[in-house]
């Protein structure tokens, strides 16, 4: 199995991480503004969003804000979503 493979099934593993990434897919969003297009709980966001920053398949573009936080896919993440599809 290599990496991508292993990377893609995490993603469809979850419901919330296929959303999320999906939703992302050429947009910079809050956490706030992706739980009202997923339908997503914004404790569920947060969390999900935390483990796709470990997989480095989102980035942060302003982490020194406690509120309104703006999120966007890396180049893997792109890469993912292509993937997905």
């Amino acid at each position: 199995m290599t990496k991508i493979e292993y990377v893609l099934g995490y993603i469809k593993a979850s419901n919330y991480r296929k959303k999320i990434i999906k939703s992302l897919q050429d947009k910079k969003l809050t956490p706030i503004e992706l739980s009202k297009e997923t339908n997503i709980p914004l404790s569920h966001i947060s969390n999900t969003l935390a483990e796709l920053l470990e997989k480095d398949l989102v980035v942060c573009l302003t982490p020194k804000l406690k509120k309104g936080r703006l999120y966007e896919l890396t180049n893997k993440g792109v890469n993912i979503l292509k993937n997905l599809e």
